[in-house]
């Protein structure tokens, strides 16, 4: 298979290091840091795909390079699908995690219905052209944190199949389950019909 380095159009390095585990050392993954590029791409829009296309094209124009983005979305069943897209910035533009969970779990008090979902979609620019891979994985949001790995809601998260959330969870287990993982199995399907065609 030939070798190839994309861009991976993001800031967070909890990110990254998920999608590396995954893809392994087949693919050259590169960072928006190690890329040299220092921006931080807004997230207007009101959909996890239109979000996604957002970061993944602003990277392209800039860079005339293949890269990719992704957006990922709690959406919680009782809540009509809120965080969904504004997850990373539910309880205000700090980008802090502890007062999110604070603001879904106080939501949820005294709801019975626990049904959630986490949606990843990744979408790739690969010589002019958009490509969307999605990924959803399914479980529930529990009453209290358990767990110190991971990032995000994963303390409050337990996915179907599991009883234990994605933060109590080594990343190769949480991988097994993984919204992500399913979404970038799709992306690294594509690209191997690519690079080997």
């Amino acid at each position: 298979m030939k070798n190839s380095t994309l861009i991976f159009a993001t800031n967070n390095q909890h990110k990254v290091e998920e999608i590396r585990n995954i893809i392994g050392v087949a693919f050259n993954i590169i960072t928006l840091h190690e890329a040299g590029i220092d921006i931080d791409i807004p997230e207007p829009h009101d959909t996890i795909e239109a979000n996604a296309s957002e970061k993944s094209k602003t990277i392209y124009k800039l860079t005339k390079h293949n890269c990719f983005a992704e957006d990922t979305g709690l959406e919680v069943q009782a809540l009509n699908g809120e965080p969904g897209v504004k997850s990373a910035r539910y309880a205000g533009d700090g980008r802090n995690f502890e007062p999110n969970i604070d603001k879904l779990l106080s939501k949820l008090n005294g709801i019975d219905n626990r049904k959630a979902q986490f949606k990843t979609v990744i979408s790739l620019m690969w010589n002019d052209k958009e490509y969307l891979f999605d990924g959803i994985v399914k479980g529930k949001i529990i009453k209290e944190r358990r767990g110190k790995n991971g990032f995000g809601y994963d303390a409050v998260f337990v996915p179907e199949g599991s009883d234990e959330t994605f933060a109590e969870m080594e990343l190769d287990e949480k991988n097994n389950f993984s919204h992500r993982r399913k979404a970038t199995d799709k992306l690294i399907a594509f690209l191997n019909q690519q690079w080997n065609a």
